[in-house]
């Protein structure tokens, strides 16, 4: 690898700020602010807003949209439009 062109590949501490959660991993992404971790050295900290704590998929909290329904009612409003303005 040619020296001086990568970026720095540092450990530092996510928090998702919606729920607290964090965790430690590399990146990067470079913060002015800082933490001390359970190791008790100190990271850079970047605040996050979705983590797998939060997100609803990963917590099982989604919401299922019912599409069959919708194409239905699309159909029963605009599906008689539809067929005029094809037949002209």
């Amino acid at each position: 690898m040619k020296q001086d062109i990568h970026p720095d590949y540092n450990e530092v501490i996510f928090e998702d700020v919606s729920c607290g959660f964090k965790f430690k991993t590399r990146t990067t992404m470079k913060s002015k602010e800082t933490t001390t971790w359970t190791d008790g050295k100190e990271y850079p900290l970047i605040k996050i807003e979705t983590s797998s704590e939060s997100h609803p998929f990963y917590t099982g909290q989604q919401k299922i949209m019912d599409t069959a329904g919708r194409v239905e009612k699309f159909r029963q409003k605009f599906g008689s439009k539809i067929g005029k303005a094809s037949a002209a």
